[in-house]
């Protein structure tokens, strides 16, 4: 028999997108769904070469990718239980889907919000609704997945979307108003214009950050209008007067209206995003935990830059 050809660039790069994209939204991880990813491929290349006969790469790469981000997350569970403060999900820069048709459809999907609520689906739970909601899977392959019967399959399902839907955020249908509400939001962030800050949110809004530990972050989520507005603009000012050079940059984070923290070097310092639905910003999320910011270039010494100045 001969050897399978080895995989091609082109191959992979049209397999790659699509693996990745279940991976992340089943981990909220880029670093472990990379990690996920090489193993998948790692894994369809030693089935071609046992010769295996695979009528559908991108099928066979889904379901792989698929089991491993599972038994990732089931082992990941007990390490998220004692992380310190709140733990959020590795951001993501602009729409993260390398098909542009559809980025508008799959945003949603990846915003930090939708993602956090996630964290509350049992692993099984969270595999199976994404499966079927975001990519769009038959049941029998979900079934298989999660190593369940279709029938428990559909049942995992219908719980999951019914947990989502009573807690799912809502965001403004037009791209154009997020982005408005989003620069007037860091506009009177920056010039400490607490009155003008409060006015964009919403009375229950509330406030995350994750520092892991590694960086100071808040200690758990802030509710309220008052208090939000009080501590973005007390923690904005005293991050400018103790880091030199601070500077904002607008990005499109997990898709939705969001920032990154530079510092005088143009290093990160953190990413931040925001959930925007009824014409208010509805959440938060600032993070600063270096380690969920390797994957998008230099991140900044914040310890250091803090003792220089402190």
């Amino acid at each position: 028999m001969d050897s399978p050809e080895p995989m091609t660039h082109e191959e992979f790069d049209e397999l790659r997108p699509a693996a990745f994209a279940i991976a992340y939204r089943m981990l909220g991880s880029v670093s472990e769904a990379e990690d996920v990813l090489q193993e998948g491929f790692l894994r369809l290349h030693r089935a071609r070469e046992g010769g295996e006969r695979i009528e559908s790469p991108r099928a066979y790469l889904a379901t792989i990718v698929s089991r491993l981000a599972l038994d990732h997350l089931r082992s990941a569970r007990v390490r998220r239980e004692t992380y310190v403060g709140d733990w959020l999900p590795e951001p993501l820069l602009a729409g993260a889907d390398d098909d542009p048709a559809r980025k508008a459809e799959m945003a949603d999907s990846l915003s930090l919000a939708f993602l956090v609520l996630l964290e509350s689906l049992s692993p099984e739970q969270r595999a199976a609704f994404l499966l079927r909601e975001v990519f769009d899977e038959p049941y029998d392959r979900i079934a298989e997945v999660v190593g369940t019967s279709e029938q428990n399959a559909r049942q995992l399902v219908a719980r999951a979307r019914r947990h989502v839907e009573q807690r799912r955020p809502r965001f403004e249908a037009s791209s154009a108003q997020r982005e408005e509400l989003a620069s007037r939001f860091f506009a009177a962030a920056e010039e400490g214009d607490l009155q003008g800050l409060e006015e964009l949110l919403a009375h229950d809004v509330v406030l995350q950050g994750d520092g892991g530990g590694k960086v100071p972050a808040l200690a758990r989520a802030l509710h309220g209008r008052a208090r939000v507005a009080r501590t973005l603009t007390a923690g904005l000012r005293t991050t400018r007067k103790r880091i030199r050079g601070f500077t904002l940059r607008r990005e499109q984070v997990n898709g939705q209206p969001g920032a990154l923290f530079l510092d005088g070097d143009g290093d990160l310092i953190g990413v931040m995003t925001l959930d925007i639905a009824d014409g208010q910003i509805q959440g938060v999320r600032s993070i600063v935990n270096p380690d969920k910011l390797q994957h998008l270039g230099q991140v900044a010494d914040v310890r250091a830059l803090l003792r220089r100045r402190g």
